[in-house]
């Protein structure tokens, strides 16, 4: 019987590249909340303060992701023999979860609108939800690269995309009732903005629960994984395959070959680590090699 693993590269880049982005990022919407507070005390615009209140619950969720993807760069230790990289999936579902209640708060105050409309507050609001869509826009664009391959940074590009939506929709409705008169535009732009968040707030959460389940990872197919390792020369069978993502950017796997000619050496277990992590994207891979079949039948890890 033997084992063999390869996990020696260093994979920080995929969590901690971002932290000029994240401190840019909470920098720019911290100074944007306290203008829009301010605005909103000394227009007497209750809707700006509220809106101020939201945008601070986006600082929150940048520090979230910020600190998760710090912690997922933090060395293993005996306790935590993985280190800190499931950090990033916790962090990801927390920003799914702001979402989610950012989402009921707009959605509330629009269905209250549509039976009670009211007039905006003029030229004020729309000038500072303009400062909004500038600040909100360039801050989502900072993330907007590694949107693409870890849901903690898209989680983080939501949240932002989702304000520069609802401050374009504060400007348009804004300057559409103030020419037409029509209150009940302003809901009905809501309306519109919460469907599109809701849309990638669903699939942020679903992907964030499949992590967190530790679903084999989207970009991974495990029956091509399967057929890889079966079709190894001197390998029988393969059971007891487990693939899941260690972080929202790091996969690990571990699988029994039954290979009945005995272990064929540390050169064939290291080769089989580089095509995994080089073909597969799965970074860090342990091997088990069995001589029979004895672990398919007692263990019942899967069939051979």
């Amino acid at each position: 019987m033997g084992a063999g693993h390869s996990h020696s590269h260093d994979h920080r880049h995929g969590q901690g590249g971002h932290g000029r982005a994240f401190a840019i990022g909470i920098l720019l919407n911290s100074a944007f909340v306290l203008v829009e507070a301010g605005f909103g005390l000394w227009s007497g615009s209750m809707a700006l303060v509220a809106d101020a209140g939201h945008n601070l619950s986006d600082v929150m969720s940048l520090l979230i992701a910020w600190g998760a993807a710090y912690m997922s760069t933090r060395p293993a230790n005996s306790r935590y023999t993985y280190g800190y990289k499931s950090s990033s999936i916790l962090a990801a579902l927390a920003n799914a979860g702001l979402l989610l209640v950012a989402l009921g708060a707009i959605l509330f105050e629009t269905i209250d609108r549509l039976f009670d409309p009211r007039p905006v507050e003029g030229w004020t609001m729309i000038a500072v939800a303009g400062v909004g869509i500038v600040i909100n826009t360039a801050t989502a664009l900072l993330f907007v690269r590694g949107s693409k391959h870890d849901i903690n940074i898209r989680a983080a590009f939501l949240h932002m995309a989702a304000d520069a939506l609802v401050s374009v929709g504060v400007v348009i409705a804004g300057v559409a009732i103030l020419l037409t008169g029509v209150l009940l535009i302003d809901p009905l732009t809501s309306l519109v903005i919460v469907a599109i968040i809701g849309w990638g707030t669903w699939g942020l959460l679903k992907d964030s629960v499949k992590m967190g389940l530790l679903a084999v990872p989207e970009k991974i197919d495990e029956a091509e994984v399967r057929g890889y390792l079966a079709g190894l020369p001197g390998v029988a069978a393969v059971h007891a395959l487990h693939i899941w993502p260690m972080s929202t950017t790091e996969t690990a796997l571990t699988a029994h070959l039954v290979m009945p000619g005995g272990h064929p050496g540390d050169a064939f277990l290291d080769a089989i680590a580089h095509e995994l992590e080089h073909r597969f994207s799965i970074e860090y891979a342990t091997v088990q090699v069995e001589v029979g079949e004895r672990g398919c039948a007692q263990h019942g890890h899967g069939a051979c």
